[in-house]
């Protein structure tokens, strides 16, 4: 199996340095994530309305703690944590075989007790759902 998962690994990688970069680096506008372009690849907890919606995740304890818990969470799925500051995170996620790079980012809104997130593909028009089931994968294990 070890065989397998290094092989898929040498292949993600390879093909993932051929999908481009973002054109605009992930970062707050007016201390807000920033509003997804309309596409069906993007959902964001601060901005949208239907489809690119989804709810931020709610601090249940203490901001730091649930803060911690999160950079945690992204890690142990496998997300790259590229840049923080302050109560903003930004991480990346690979689509394994094909390689493409999701940008995931998060802000702590201390004074609504949540954490917003915005999470994209980078390339292409749908992404199948991909970003929606991750964040609720994130949801689930940030919940626990």
């Amino acid at each position: 199996m070890d065989i397998i998962n290094e092989f898929l690994g040498a292949v993600t990688n390879t093909v993932s340095a051929l999908w481009p970069t973002p054109e605009e680096t992930p970062r707050l506008v007016d201390g807000r994530l920033r509003p997804c372009p309309g596409t069906p690849n993007c959902l964001c907890s601060e901005e949208g309305s239907g489809g690119d919606h989804v709810e931020p995740l709610a601090c249940r304890d203490d901001p730091e703690a649930a803060w911690h818990r999160l950079r945690q969470v992204v890690s142990s799925m496998g997300g790259k944590i590229e840049r923080t500051e302050g109560d903003y995170v930004w991480a990346t996620f690979m689509v394994p075989v094909f390689g493409f790079v999701d940008d995931v980012e998060f802000r702590l809104d201390r004074k609504a007790g949540c954490i917003h997130v915005r999470s994209a593909s980078r390339l292409g028009f749908s992404d199948l759902g991909v970003n929606r089931i991750r964040i609720e994968d994130i949801r689930r294990k940030y919940s626990v």
